[in-house]
């Protein structure tokens, strides 16, 4: 298994928003941390562009201690196939996003666990919305993402890595996982602002008494909250 995050700092609503910082580190080094404890990720790398505003979080990846590739700022697909050249081989390949650190570990393990169980070629948390947006994960055999990058050229399928995967279940074995009961409006992602200001207030109330608060801790902490729902 091999498991690529992917990550830049020239996001267009929150520059700068992997590296603002999060009871006192980078907010991807908190999702890192998460990451990390998820039993079934095999090797972790980091995808980042070759773009200079980017060095940042090659140099973070390398205080971490692992492995980075960089590649096309916006043809993200052939950044993951290039991931997948330079430090595989693997059978099977998740995928992450910087911008999510309420990342679950155990919804992480649970995806590739239902990939696996399903025989699939592609499986994801997404393809029926019940998890909190920011909990996104997405496995897929690393010979399909091979060709998805090979073989596609719209520029949608190369931003957003996957669609030519599950935009084809005549040809793809498509699985899901899904959370029971279902918490699809909760946005638990950064995009904006409102979101880092979320996502701060909820580590400044568990992190430091527990570095690995679960969802069930953020649920409990946020029952109160209005909703904030589900963009894109």
């Amino acid at each position: 298994m091999l498991t690529i995050l992917q990550a830049r700092t020239s996001s267009t609503r929150l520059p700068g928003k992997v590296l603002r910082d999060l009871v006192g580190a980078p907010m991807l080094e908190r999702q890192i941390e998460r990451v990390r404890r998820a039993k079934s990720i095999g090797r972790l790398v980091v995808a980042t562009s070759t773009d200079a505003s980017d060095d940042a979080v090659a140099d973070l990846s390398q205080r971490l201690g692992l492995a980075c590739h960089r590649g096309p700022l916006d043809d993200v697909l052939g950044r993951f196939a290039g991931a997948l050249e330079a430090f595989g081989p693997s059978d099977h390949v998740v995928r992450l996003t910087g911008d999510c650190p309420l990342a679950d570990p155990e919804v992480i393990d649970a995806t590739i666990a239902r990939h696996i169980e399903a025989d699939a070629d592609y499986t994801s948390n997404t393809l029926t919305l019940t998890f909190p947006k920011g909990q996104d994960v997405e496995v897929m055999r690393a010979q399909h993402l091979a060709a998805a990058a090979a073989e596609t050229t719209d520029l949608y399928d190369r931003e957003h890595v996957t669609p030519f995967l599950y935009r084809h279940p005549e040809r793809f074995k498509l699985a899901n996982l899904a959370r029971h009961p279902p918490l699809p409006d909760l946005r638990w992602t950064v995009d904006t602002p409102e979101d880092f200001a979320f996502v701060e207030r909820v580590y400044g109330a568990l992190y430091r008494a527990n570095p690995a608060f679960t969802s069930e801790d953020v649920l409990k902490l946020t029952a109160d909250d209005p909703p904030r729902g589900r963009e894109g």
